[in-house]
């Protein structure tokens, strides 16, 4: 093979490939680098004209001539073993060696050994003639190898190949030092000025050139940007399954994908999702990306937090004092963010998560974090305000008006002032199922500290709701709640207890029955209607009308009489609240 033909190695098929036991040093730093066209390949040093003019001779290896040169060594001796890490291409005169066949072998077997780019032998006489016999041994050793093996049956300056050999790759390391550098400020520089999730994507998708998407945990597309990002997003859900693929996409297994978040609580990731081979480039440009996108999403909590803490310390501070006024609370209400419209209607709202007897503290505890992020995020895109505070474990509150009109805010439309429109507007924002949570309000005031005031009867409705068998309200005053209402404000009452007690006594201690207590349940439930009973209850008529009889009789009253069932009524509620 002769010099002309070694130009088309470059483009090969076969360009990029790395021999086994390659350093990581020698990985380019650029996904053009690892394709071969910024690198330095072994085709690409005989091009030089230093080698070029020697006449090489590709003796074996052909299809290998694209390696990568990590390094140029020079070889004087068959036992170079010891002296390679893998990736050099070795230049040697087997000055030493060349008569022995055994040797030279030996010498091949090395560098394969070690993962060698290849070699170049120099085989020249005293008088600078071809040394054909030494050239015999040595295309018999090289025969059959994929090591490249290139022969030289003229006299080449080995130190003009590795200056210039090193130029090049000192040049290529220096570049990728350079780049990885501009990377670094790139992603440094977005995370000092808290840039947005998607500011930080775009420029991602400008630094590698192809699409790039971030997801939540959910598959939930939260930005993206970069050429066709738009078409690979409308069907987002299916590909990241699986269901579709996108042309010139490719399998979504072969994505390149970093997690976003800390190791403990992972919220999303950032996927590009293209074909192109990894390079050191675009794992550092994405993993740069994930840790500015992970700081953003810190710092943002962080501050989210410290308003939170300021916010619950001036609604306790409301609470808790009587030296605070109107004027100095809500000016203090200003400075943190809650700027109500002049006579606007404030609203106390109480969530309070369901949590069963086996809940865990801190599934809890990220849930209510959760919400309140969503909360504050719809009221913001609403152009609404809200003064929060965190109650206890899975309980927090707030105070909800529309806003006052500014720069930043667009005010809403009159008919949407009111306080129900207000907070049904904030619900419908937030996402997931609303069945795991309980909203308690009570009634708005044009007063910061009234509403305040009122936070304390919201958290009570919210209570009682939350025991209510059937919850068909996204939030619930106190007269939806009713007579639980007064029931749960006279939890406390020894006397409240002393009645029910009285009233059911036969039927709880050492003699409870819990199917004569769901039995008498059902019965004030349908007002006596037996039909209804039987109904509700799989039950047979002759078998109900036993049940009653046995109930009354238990009871010692009559189940007829308005004021027994009324008595009953109350006593069953406050047991099944507190009992």
């Amino acid at each position: 093979m002769d010099a002309r033909s070694f130009a088309r190695h470059t483009d090969s098929p076969a360009a990029g490939k790395h021999s086994p036991g390659m350093a990581e040093e020698g990985s380019p730093g650029t996904a053009e680098q690892d394709s071969g066209e910024g690198s330095l390949s072994i085709a690409g040093l005989l091009e030089f004209g230093e080698v070029s003019s020697a006449a090489p001779e590709v003796l074996a290896g052909e299809d290998e001539l694209s390696r990568t040169i990590r390094w140029v060594h020079i070889a004087d001796s068959e036992h170079v073993e010891r002296f390679l890490e893998g990736g050099e291409l070795v230049l040697t005169t087997a000055t030493t060696f060349r008569r022995s066949a055994a040797a030279m072998s030996e010498f091949f077997d090395q560098l394969e050994t070690v993962g060698a780019a290849g070699t170049i032998v120099e085989l020249v006489d005293e008088d600078s003639a071809p040394d054909e016999q030494a050239s015999t041994i040595v295309r018999a050793a090289a025969a059959g190898r994929s090591l490249p093996i290139v022969l030289l049956p003229r006299r080449v300056k080995f130190v003009r190949i590795t200056e210039l050999a090193h130029r090049r790759l000192l040049a290529q390391q220096l570049s990728r030092l350079e780049h990885a550098q501009e990377i670094h400020e790139t992603y440094t520089r977005l995370s000092l000025e808290r840039a947005s999730a998607q500011t930080i994507v775009d420029r991602t998708a400008e630094l590698l050139a192809v699409p790039v998407v971030l997801e939540d945990v959910s598959h939930r597309v939260l930005a993206h940007a970069g050429r066709d990002s738009q078409s690979l997003v409308q069907k987002w859900a299916d590909l990241v399954t699986g269901r579709a693929t996108a042309p010139g996409v490719g399998e979504a297994a072969r994505w390149r994908q970093t997690p976003v978040g800390l190791s403990a609580r992972r919220w999303g990731r950032l996927v590009v999702p293209s074909p192109t081979e990894t390079s050191a480039a675009l794992e550092q440009i994405i993993e740069r990306a994930g840790e500015a996108l992970t700081l953003t999403r810190m710092a943002d909590r962080d501050e989210q937090d410290l308003l939170l803490q300021a916010q619950s310390g001036l609604i306790r501070e409301i609470s808790d004092s009587d030296g605070l006024d109107e004027h100095a609370a809500l000016q203090r209400a200003r400075s943190l963010g809650f700027s109500p419209a002049e006579g606007a209607e404030l609203i106390p709202v109480v969530v309070r998560l369901d949590r069963g007897e086996e809940a865990d503290p801190t599934r809890i505890q990220l849930q209510e974090r959760g919400l309140t992020q969503e909360i504050v995020a719809a009221v913001a895109r609403l152009g609404l305000c809200c003064l929060m505070t965190s109650l206890q474990s899975g309980v927090f509150g707030f105070v909800l008006a529309p806003a006052g009109r500014t720069t930043e805010r667009r005010p809403r439309p009159a008919a949407r002032n009111e306080p129900e429109a207000v907070l049904t507007d904030v619900l419908a924002e937030l996402e997931g199922p609303a069945d795991g949570r309980v909203v308690g309000v009570g009634r708005a005031s044009t007063s910061l500290r009234r509403a305040v005031a009122r936070l304390e009867a919201a958290a009570q409705v919210a209570e009682v709701a939350s025991t209510l068998d059937v919850r068909r309200r996204s939030f619930y005053r106190s007269s939806d709640v009713r007579l639980r209402g007064l029931l749960s404000l006279l939890a406390e009452d020894s006397r409240l207890r002393a009645f029910a007690e009285g009233e059911l006594g036969p039927l709880l201690g050492d003699t409870a029955d819990e199917e004569l207590l769901d039995l008498l349940g059902l019965h004030l439930a349908h007002g006596g209607n037996k039909s209804a009973m039987a109904r509700a209850g799989y039950l047979s008529r002759p078998a109900l009308y036993a049940r009653i009889a046995k109930l009354q009789d238990r009871l010692g009253v009559s189940l007829d009489d308005a004021e027994s069932r009324t008595a009953l009524h109350v006593a069953l509620l406050w047991w099944r609240m507190h009992g």
